[in-house]
């Protein structure tokens, strides 16, 4: 096993264990309770998941799913719940704002034995308001998750390209997500409807199950001899990543963020300027998507067409196979013989000339 991956593997997951052990560490902090210590049991889930990778796949991960993101999902996200239940709706005083911190100040310092430090740094940590602290916990556990794509050992038949593209996806669905919770769950009407609460943070855990996924960039293997047979399964086959990224856009994150947003404005009267953006943006990228999913229609419907006026005419292809080196259509099966039939006769005619000579 390469070092580089095990080590990869091995830090990435140990610092979501450290994540998911602050999120626990924060909910006993406000719920007072150290039973709730028992949510940090989760990890071993995790830690179970990297014994295993490590053993049966030497560190690399799966072609289509993130074992490691997904049980990092299942150790942070109660602790995130419980987090923005027991939510204080209080603004932070001013002992308490980033800006008055003991670390922030010019006269303080961490200098002095080992205790003395540590002492001190509690101090900054417990000097942060809950608020604060719960938004942080989102920021970075969000970044966590790219980072952590990042680092973590691709599977096999990912490329770096299609990493990169996935990475890049992550950003801006992160973003958007991060979004949605923090300019929902800040306004008083939808604070004080614990129901409206849960269904907001269901909206948000359903929106985080894409990420262990790695349908988006990459296209299922096409086997054209038993696809041939339904149309449904060459559109499929063709068009694999392009209706995942629609799929995921309609059912987990723009369709359900649009309905949460109508929601809380149509039936809740919870109307800012904020909200009819984003309102409107959401309803702009449904409908881009479905535009979308039209044209992928349209053009799979004229390669069938295409495809039977090949048959007529003694040709035939697959609508899923490979372009020819133009890139214009597909190869079909009379042109692999006429290109073989020329390659065959420019020989022929080459022996001829050379017998000559």
């Amino acid at each position: 096993m390469e070092l580089i991956v095990f080590l990869n593997a091995v830090i990435t997951r140990l610092l979501f264990m450290l994540h998911s052990l602050v999120g626990v560490w924060r909910v006993t902090v406000i719920k007072k309770d150290s039973m709730y210590w028992l949510l940090a049991l989760v990890n071993l889930l995790l830690c179970l998941e990297m014994v295993l990778t490590l053993k049966f796949k030497k560190g690399r991960g799966l072609k289509w799913f993130s074992p490691p993101i997904f049980c990092y999902l299942i150790s942070i996200v109660p602790s995130l719940w419980l987090l923005e239940i027991n939510y204080d709706s209080e603004p932070c005083s001013k002992n308490k704002s980033l800006e008055n911190l003991p670390i922030l100040q010019y006269n303080f310092t961490l200098a002095g034995d080992t205790d003395t430090v540590v002492r001190k740094a509690v101090a900054i940590i417990s000097a942060i308001c809950e608020t604060v602290w719960t938004l942080g916990l989102h920021q970075t556990f969000l970044l966590l998750l790219i980072i952590g794509k990042w680092l973590l050992p691709i599977g096999a038949g990912t490329t770096r390209d299609q990493l990169s593209q996935l990475l890049l996806m992550f950003v801006g669905t992160a973003a958007d997500i991060l979004e949605f919770t923090s300019e929902t769950l800040e306004q008083d009407n939808v604070r004080n409807n614990v129901i409206l609460v849960y269904s907001i943070l269901a909206v948000w855990t359903w929106s985080m199950l894409q990420f262990p996924l790695d349908l988006a960039v990459q296209n299922i293997a096409c086997q054209p001899a038993t696809l041939t047979k339904n149309p449904l399964n060459m559109l499929v086959c063709r068009y694999s990543a392009d209706l995942w990224n629609i799929g995921i856009s309609l059912l987990i994150q723009d369709g359900p963020f649009l309905v949460s947003r109508l929601i809380l404005m149509a039936y809740f009267n919870v109307i800012n300027q904020m909200l009819v953006f984003f309102t409107a943006k959401n309803i702009l990228v449904v409908m881009l998507q479905l535009y979308r999913l039209v044209v992928l229609v349209i053009d799979f419907r004229s390669s069938m067409e295409m495809q039977i006026d090949k048959k007529k005419g003694g040709e035939t292809y697959c609508p899923c196979s490979s372009t020819d080196e133009e890139g214009n259509r597909p190869v079909s099966g009379a042109d692999v013989e006429t290109k073989s039939l020329e390659s065959s006769t420019v020989i022929a005619l080459e022996d001829s000339e050379g017998g000559s000579l």
